[in-house]
């Protein structure tokens, strides 16, 4: 019908075109990428848990072929301080015992491969890039462990939809690795740390998630809403913690001003996680461990 009603102008158009060419290849093109652009979708809360709506990757309102600016850099005061003495010996024992039957509290659980990928050596616009994991990101759940788990083992083709993290930590102390740390979750959106981001794709807005570790803590039941605070996180939570960061910290040669907060790295503004969160706590628990004893 389109075509029927264009039809008595057709070959005046035909002569406009071949005058000037170079411009309408250029505007079709242009129309055809405003066609294909996707809007962002919330899902229910019902159904899927609020690490969803934040979704790993957030798409550009208008993807271009330009190089973006850089993110403004924001300073980090990390709030774990250097500590090389006046250790809990106590917590340091529990904790090393705890370790050493981890097989009893830490599993592996395999999700969709939907939900992650492989770091790029090398960005969107072909610059070489440093994929190695070199920021921890923490979150929180919101909704229940079994909410996160269900989203994340659920396929999602569309690259707004999919999300992950590489760790989870339930209130009881159970730790489910996800994503092996070699490679990507999509655990934030729009981000960036001390003024980096990495953009994979012309069509994603830049983040972390190519050179960062996200691991969330399951929220407690006073949680569940958009209340700036809560019940916090259990000794429990906070053992396993220091326990899965201390192996990072070793693993990737991490100093411990590298573990930061999703409310840090995301430039959008509207994450707040981990609410409720004691720093001191960690504090303890890292420098029982060995791992604050750093220039």
């Amino acid at each position: 019908m389109v075509r029927d009603r264009l039809s008595p102008c057709w070959s005046g158009v035909l002569n406009r075109v071949n005058e000037h060419r170079s411009l309408a290849i250029s505007v079709a093109a242009a129309g055809a990428l405003a066609l294909g652009l996707t809007g962002w979708v919330l899902m229910d809360q019902e159904e899927l848990s609020p690490v969803v709506m934040e979704r790993g990757r957030q798409r550009e309102d208008n993807p271009s072929s330009s190089l973006p600016l850089p993110p403004k850099s924001r300073s980090w005061l990390s709030p774990l301080a250097r500590q090389c003495s006046g250790v809990d010996t106590t917590l340091r024992s529990r904790l090393n015992q705890l370790e050493a039957r981890s097989s009893s509290w830490r599993a592996f659980v395999k999700i969709d491969p939907t939900n992650f990928g492989e770091r790029y050596d090398k960005d969107a616009y072909g610059r070489v890039i440093d994929a190695t994991p070199r920021v921890v990101v923490l979150h929180e759940t919101v909704y229940p462990l079994s909410s996160a788990l269900n989203t994340f083992m659920t396929p999602h083709t569309r690259d707004e939809d999919q999300v992950s993290y590489h760790t989870l930590v339930g209130q009881d102390g159970r730790v489910v690795d996800l994503v092996d740390p070699l490679s990507r979750a999509y655990g934030a959106g729009y981000s960036a740390f001390l003024g980096e981001w990495a953009i994979t794709n012309k069509k994603i807005k830049g983040s972390v998630n190519n050179f960062a570790l996200h691991l969330s803590l399951e929220t407690p039941l006073s949680g569940a809403n958009a209340y700036g605070s809560h019940t916090g996180y259990t000794t429990q939570q906070y053992d396993a913690l220091a326990l899965v960061l201390s192996g990072w910290i070793r693993s990737f040669n991490l100093p411990p001003a590298s573990i930061t907060t999703h409310r840090h790295v995301d430039l959008g503004g509207e994450r707040g996680d981990p609410r409720s969160f004691d720093w001191s706590k960690l504090q303890k628990r890292l420098a029982a461990l060995g791992d604050l004893c750093v220039s």
